[in-house]
């Protein structure tokens, strides 16, 4: 028995007509439409009020704190100094971001094939302000009936009114988003009090207004778009998932057939599923889209649908979790499976990563000397016979407190340092300072030899650096 597969001859030169478009053209990028998000209340949504208060306090927070007067979070470019909660890092601690990037990467790699989407859902920053811009619009213009309503009416005083108080929070909003950001760069306190005098530099009043903007248009605008169409986690995020994934999923097993009904009616003797088909996981979707189509990169999985599809849920007396976090597998009846080896994968990246940070920051010394021979001149003979060589001693002092060091070198029987031998090295001083090394003539049998150079804080007495170098004598 064959079959046949239907083919249908299609005029490339033709395409759908409507009354709004008579050549038959087909549009290839759609004009947005406003999206009205219904305000919900559940457990996902407390979870997320949760994490935006945690979020949003220490942001607006840590900007603030200061520790043994200095800036708990600060990145000083000019000075090239970045201090970050009592530590002290220089761009020579570069190693140390790039591993802290990796550890970012592959720790929302990990958590995307567990539980998908969450970090969009939840913590992710335009989806944080967001939802705050969302709860000023809400307060202000009313419910999701009531904003619609408002924006097909014509223009009144009362619509003006209301515009004009949302669109005004929500630049204070966004300007105080742009001071605080530019605050982790430029001392908050100074920041402000520089701004309104009018004593700040140019850069400061551009990056303020800028972020100002950028917050406003992305939060009070943008929204969806920026997930659609700016972030690239939306597009490549699917690579990420399997059957065992947890996401946002609609039963459609249970669900389906859909079809409205009143309270009580026994959804099995309607020949019915349990979705009423009352559009509400649509209507508090911030994207949008309809999760009852399946999964789709759109969704940030905010979980708003499955607080409102619950709702409905308990309002029926129909079990909750038609619309639930859950996997292809469970949907299928299979066994879902926490732990595979992509995950195993990931999770030991990350561990190495973070055991591998750790590390380097538990054992990094806030110091740093190096030393440079002077190649202008191999050596030379000084007024008392004895054999010289030049040197560049290179100390950085990472601490946030200046550190005295006193010099010492060994290597060589006799030899010793003829330049000053105690230094003063400020708190980010780079200081670079000459030294004359000389030994006896009769402790050299070779034409070079390793030495050492030590230098002991007298300030901190745990602080003691040293590096090798060479000295150079005349061949025997």
């Amino acid at each position: 028995m064959s079959s046949e597969i239907p083919v249908k001859q299609v005029d490339p030169s033709s395409g759908p007509s409507d009354n709004n478009n008579k050549s038959g053209t087909v549009e290839l990028y759609a004009s947005r439409k406003k999206i009205y998000v219904k305000e919900v209340k559940g457990f996902f949504q407390r979870i997320r009020n949760v994490s935006l208060t945690l979020l949003m306090g220490m942001y607006f927070a840590f900007v603030w704190f200061t520790l043994d007067g200095q800036p708990l979070i600060h990145f000083d470019l000019p000075a090239r100094e970045f201090h970050l909660y009592g530590a002290t890092f220089y761009p020579k601690d570069f190693i140390l971001l790039s591993g802290m990037l990796i550890i970012c990467a592959f720790g929302l790699f990990f958590i995307t094939t567990l539980f998908g989407r969450v970090w969009c859902g939840y913590t992710c920053p335009q989806t944080v302000w967001t939802f705050i811009f969302m709860w000023v619009e809400e307060r202000i213009e009313g419910s999701r009936n009531k904003r619609m309503k408002l924006d097909k009416a014509p223009s009144s005083a009362n619509k003006i009114a209301k515009k004009s108080a949302k669109h005004g929070v929500w630049l204070l909003i966004a300007l105080a988003t742009g001071l605080t950001f530019v605050g982790y760069f430029y001392p908050i306190r100074e920041l402000i009090a520089d701004l309104f005098t009018l004593q700040a530099n140019g850069w400061a009043y551009f990056w303020v207004a800028f972020f100002t903007v950028a917050t406003y248009l992305n939060a009070g605008w943008m929204r969806e778009q920026v997930c659609l169409y700016m972030c690239p986690y939306a597009r490549f995020q699917s690579v990420m998932f399997d059957p065992n994934t947890r996401v946002v999923s609609y039963d459609p097993n249970r669900g389906e057939p859909r079809g409205g009904r009143k309270k009580g009616v026994d959804p099995a003797e309607a020949g019915l599923g349990d979705c009423i088909d009352c559009g509400q996981c649509v209507q508090v979707c911030p994207t949008g889209i309809d999760i009852r189509d399946g999964l789709q990169y759109e969704c940030i999985g905010c979980a708003l649908c499955i607080d409102a599809c619950d709702e409905i849920m308990d309002k029926m007396n129909y079990p909750r979790g038609l619309i639930r976090y859950t996997t292809e597998n469970e949907l299928e009846g299979k066994t879902s499976k926490l732990l595979r080896p992509r995950t195993f994968g990931y999770g030991a990246v990350l561990s190495l990563m973070i055991a591998a940070i750790i590390f380097t920051i538990a054992t990094r010394v806030p110091a740093q000397m190096d030393a440079l021979r002077d190649r202008g001149a191999l050596y030379s003979f000084n007024g008392e016979g004895r054999i010289e060589n030049s040197y560049t001693l290179k100390i950085a002092n990472m601490t946030e407190v200046p550190q005295t060091f006193t010099l010492a070198v060994t290597g060589l029987e006799g030899i010793r340092i003829l330049t000053d031998t105690s230094v003063t090295v400020e708190s980010g001083e780079n200081r670079s300072l000459p030294t004359v090394v000389d030994v006896p003539p009769e402790s050299i049998a070779e034409s070079n030899y390793d030495i050492v150079f030590r230098a002991q804080s007298e300030t901190d007495s745990s602080l003691s650096l040293e590096t090798e170098s060479r000295f150079v004598g005349p061949t025997r």
